[in-house]
């Protein structure tokens, strides 16, 4: 599996400009690179020296034949989500390492941003690099294996989660319960729920999301 290399769709900066930043995008279960690139061209006005990479899962995904899957799912059984997570990192560990040296930044200008599974990826990923990333947002997510955080921590970026109080998919409790295992660990999170909102992205999120890039990347924010 380590021969597998990560590719999918990038969007910026203007004008083919040096990037300032880097912005990796990780989507959920059943999806590929081009759902989650598609808030690049949303985000990308206020932040143009930004550039987003929205890697396709390594692996055809069980239950869509049409798009990927990090990990199969079975039923968020805690010992197989984990264990999922934990063979599909060293893949994204490598993209990141690949992206940081083709635009010449490193973690202080990067963010990780997941939806679902992608964000039990992006946690699990950046939490575990010895530099410290400038920033995770997890949308719709949830934590894989919070009781051996403790032990295998090794940075501490600002972390932002989002949900929608009626996913049916993944109960927002489970970013209530992220958020509080997270703290519990010394990391500093902000929580957003939406109401009203299923297992997708709102306006509410995606703002919420803008500002916490721009405050992590250290931009003026607009207006």
């Amino acid at each position: 599996m380590t021969d597998t290399r990560l590719d999918g769709p990038s969007h910026g900066p203007k004008d083919g400009a040096k990037p300032g930043h880097l912005v990796i995008l990780l989507h959920g279960y059943g999806a590929d690179g081009n759902d989650l690139i598609g808030l690049a061209p949303v985000l990308s006005p206020l932040m143009p020296d930004v550039v987003f990479h929205a890697p396709n899962a390594p692996y055809p995904c069980d239950g869509n034949p049409y798009g990927y899957q990090w990990f199969p799912i079975t039923r968020l059984d805690p010992a197989a989500t984990l264990a999922g997570v934990r063979a599909a990192a060293p893949l994204v560990d490598a993209f990141i390492d690949e992206k940081l040296a083709e635009h010449g930044l490193d973690e202080s200008r990067t963010c990780l941003i997941g939806f679902s599974q992608g964000t039990m990826m992006a946690l699990h990923v950046g939490l575990r690099r010895r530099n410290r990333l400038a920033g995770i947002v997890g949308f719709s997510g949830m934590l894989a294996g919070p009781e051996i955080l403790k032990a295998e921590l090794k940075s501490r970026p600002p972390i932002l989660l989002t949900h929608g109080d009626s996913d049916q998919m993944l109960p927002h409790v489970l970013t209530e319960r992220a958020a509080e295992a997270l703290e519990q660990n010394g990391l500093r999170v902000g929580v957003h729920i939406s109401p009203g909102v299923g297992h997708g992205i709102d306006e509410a999120a995606l703002s919420n999301a803008a500002r916490f890039l721009l405050e992590a990347f250290n931009l003026p924010m607009p207006g």
